[in-house]
């Protein structure tokens, strides 16, 4: 039995329920945060920050019937669109465990990559990534996987994942080993 929809699970007795990270990162030479109740606006406020044109990737590893497992780039996107796009699809994004969802910025050699554990990596200015996250209440700290866990992929989402992938004339490669579960 589950809760209401989310990506990550974990076990609480003998129940699957939502794994919430803490508002927690850990930077080097990138920076690892948790996505807190799998929140697309903390993806939305970091990818705000980028110059644009921003391009979006979609990888689909574990698809539903609503198109063909890969890579699904989207044409150049301004920082507004990309927004607009988070926004507009947050209730999936927040709620469905078949995708990883990259952000990337070739004018700040930055991308960000929000995959399906709900942890967001982040890569290029990592000292205004981790500003940013800060400003968000996010604290320096370990971000950890729970095991053993679970991720959700709901049938009442699949139409969700369809609107997505028309959302974009996305350009269509095949997944890579490090993409498959």
């Amino acid at each position: 039995m589950h809760d209401r929809p989310y990506r990550l699970g974990h076990r609480q007795g003998d129940r699957w329920v939502a794994y919430r990270h803490a508002a927690t990162f850990e930077s080097g030479g990138r920076v690892l945060a948790g996505v807190p109740a799998s929140d697309p606006g903390v993806l939305e406020s970091l990818a705000g920050m980028l110059r644009g044109p921003l391009h979006v990737r979609y990888v689909l590893h574990t698809p539903r019937g609503e198109a063909a497992p890969g890579r699904y780039e989207s044409p150049e996107l301004s920082v507004e669109q990309t927004r607009h796009f988070l926004r507009r699809f947050s209730d999936f994004l927040s709620a469905d465990g078949r995708f990883d969802l990259w952000v990337h910025s070739a004018m700040d050699h930055a991308t960000l990559v929000w995959d399906r554990h709900d942890q967001l990596f982040c890569y290029g200015p990592v000292d205004l990534f981790v500003s940013r996250l800060r400003e968000m209440g996010f604290v320096a700290g370990r971000v950890e996987v729970p095991v053993p866990h679970e991720h959700q992929y709901r049938a009442e989402m699949d139409g969700h994942a369809a609107d997505l992938l028309a959302a974009f004339d996305w350009r269509h490669s095949p997944l890579r080993p490090e993409d498959e579960q």
